[in-house]
């Protein structure tokens, strides 16, 4: 029976793309990894319709197919042949279809790569795909709006401007020898110069997301989508750019970021606290509806989005957690990357069932969510590796999500505070100096020494871990960003906590979201210089001053781009 009704569901499928317009279908291949859901919002947006890969003919009688790959080459190659997927994809690349490869799914275009030695890619191009060296100096995985600058004459589908657009990953492909090959459509730098987008025939592989590179990653889709149009000369195709122009450089990124829990009538608000005191006269503070205000800050400029959810639902049965469809609509109109935190962790529901981390994350990621949010249960997975004598087991939230879906797609929320010292010989915790002109002021009796008390539960209970040490451990069990707030600063206006974003640079070699105490455009432009002027971070966040028009967030950009001289999006 079970049979029968699968071969009927797949014959429905056949004859619905039957009757729809051939011209306006998409085949996606989708082999259980990752936000696919964005490719096929970004995709339907532009007016096609989109099915995905439910056995290995799909891909033989797809007449455009998209391979939007995310997580770790091995896991993706083992997937793939698992599903018989793989055999069929080197076929339909050899007959040279309609063929685009984002992230992952480019650099299985090679034939391999150092994250998973000895294991066979497509082989389409050659070569192997490397890691970032830690001699570039800059953090992994690399996490940005960067240029792609087209490298052949003829640069479809890429934008001939050179646009930035949305970067997340570890890995690259090395230029080629003299800066050339027929293949090597485009190139980013990133403390080194790199390929970042391919082409052979019909085929096309891209390092970026074009799904979260807003107005102009949704172009290059249509202009994929319509096809590779007729040229006069064939040789341009592959002949080197007369006019090369270096793609611009990395851009820092300023966040939107909302706090969403359940107001006194059981509605989704976006709320705000101070020092995460999120109500005032005894009523939640409220900003407004989640998706509206996310909406917003996507036609503003914003780079990402970050939704916090502190109220939980844990008590609920996961397909009705109600930040799902918060999360499913939202992503149906914005397209760059969502972040999502709270409640990303194991649960027992009302009825009895029992969700592992990674099944909620799973849900999150499925909704649209391109990152997930780990905040107190990361102090705990901390206290256990340490406890273990620094062993990976393979069991925490960090470790389980990473694994299956690359360490980009994992960011550590950190809710600090500081503690006081006279001086650093009182405590075993790494310590800061303080009381610095414009610094962070000296203790209540004069102690111009503190270190950070990583919290839990919403900044209700202390621990015993400083974030040194949580930052550290966290990128050994497989993190890809850090979140970086303080208590001491959040609604304050007065700035980052520029001592704190500088101590965890230099502990760990992730990108850092500075968060907490934004008031005007000069504390991001602070906190993004490098040190020791500023605190050095890559991204700068901010919610209140948004959500109250205090500080308009192209405000933020335009002095950062004109008077500061940092590099932003705009």
């Amino acid at each position: 029976q079970a049979s029968r009704e699968g071969f009927l569901a797949h014959l429905a499928r056949i004859v619905g793309r039957a009757m729809a317009d051939p011209g306006k279908h998409v085949v996606l291949l989708d082999y259980g990894a990752g936000n696919v859901q964005s490719v096929v919002n970004a995709v339907r947006s532009l007016g096609y319709e989109v099915s995905t890969v439910q056995r290995p003919e799909d891909i033989l009688t797809a007449k455009r197919l998209i391979f939007p790959g995310v997580g770790s080459f091995g896991s993706c190659v083992a997937m793939l042949k698992d599903k018989g997927y793989f055999e069929p994809l080197r076929q339909y690349l050899k007959e040279d279809r309609p063929f685009l490869g984002i992230c992952l799914g480019m650099q299985t275009l090679f034939e391999g790569s150092e994250e998973a030695e000895g294991v066979e890619g497509l082989g389409l191009f050659p070569g192997v795909v490397k890691r970032f060296p830690a001699s570039i100096g800059l953090a992994v995985p690399h996490i940005a709006w960067t240029g792609v600058a087209p490298m052949l004459e003829d640069s479809w589908p890429i934008d001939e401007s050179g646009p930035r657009c949305y970067f997340v990953h570890s890995y690259r492909v090395s230029m080629p020898e003299g800066g050339h090959a027929p293949w090597a459509l485009a190139c980013s730098d990133y403390g080194e110069r790199y390929v970042c987008a391919v082409r052979r025939g019909n085929c096309v592989g891209i390092q970026f997301h074009p799904e979260k590179s807003g107005k102009i990653g949704l172009e290059l889709l249509r202009r994929w989508l319509q096809g590779r149009p007729s040229v006069a000369d064939p040789a341009s195709l592959t002949a080197p750019r007369t006019s090369f122009q270096p793609p611009l450089a990395p851009a820092k990124r300023i966040i939107a970021c909302l706090d969403v829990r359940s107001n006194e009538a059981g509605d989704l608000v976006v709320t705000k606290g101070d020092c995460y005191d999120c109500k005032e006269g005894g009523k939640v503070r409220n900003h407004g509806a989640p998706v509206a205000l996310s909406a917003r800050y996507y036609n503003e400029g914003a780079d990402e989005v970050t939704f916090l959810n502190i109220t939980a639902f844990r008590e609920m049965v996961l397909a009705d957690q109600p930040m799902l469809e918060l999360l499913k609509e939202a992503a149906g109109q914005v397209f760059v990357p969502l972040t999502v935190g709270g409640g990303i962790r194991g649960f027992t529901d009302q009825e009895g069932k029992t969700y592992t981390s990674l099944e909620v994350a799973d849900a999150y990621f499925r909704a649209g969510a391109d990152k997930i949010s780990i905040g107190s249960d990361s102090v705990e997975a901390a206290k256990e590796y340490y406890e273990s004598g620094k062993k990976l087991t393979g069991k925490s939230a960090i470790e389980c999500i990473s694994a299956k879906y690359g360490r980009q797609a994992v960011v550590i929320s950190v809710d600090p505070r500081r503690k006081y010292v006279k001086d650093p010989s009182e405590t075993s915790h790494n310590c800061v100096g303080v009381g610095s002109p414009g610094g962070t002021p000296v203790g209540p009796n004069g102690e111009r020494f503190a270190w950070y008390c990583c919290t839990l539960k919403g900044g209700r209970e202390d621990s015993d871990m400083d974030v040194v040490q949580l930052v550290q451990a966290c990128e050994a069990l497989g993190a890809g960003e850090i979140l970086l707030n303080c208590i001491d600063r959040d609604g304050q206006g007065t700035g980052y906590e520029l001592e704190l974003i500088r101590q965890v640079k230099s502990a760990c070699t992730l990108p850092v979201i500075a968060s907490s105490g934004a008031g005007k455009p000069e504390h991001f432009a602070d906190a993004l210089r490098p040190p020791p002027e500023g605190g050095g971070a890559d991204a700068g966040l901010a919610a209140g001053i948004f959500h109250r028009c205090e500080v308009p967030l192209q405000a933020v950009k335009e002095y950062l781009d004109e008077t500061a001289k940092i590099p932003v999006r705009r």
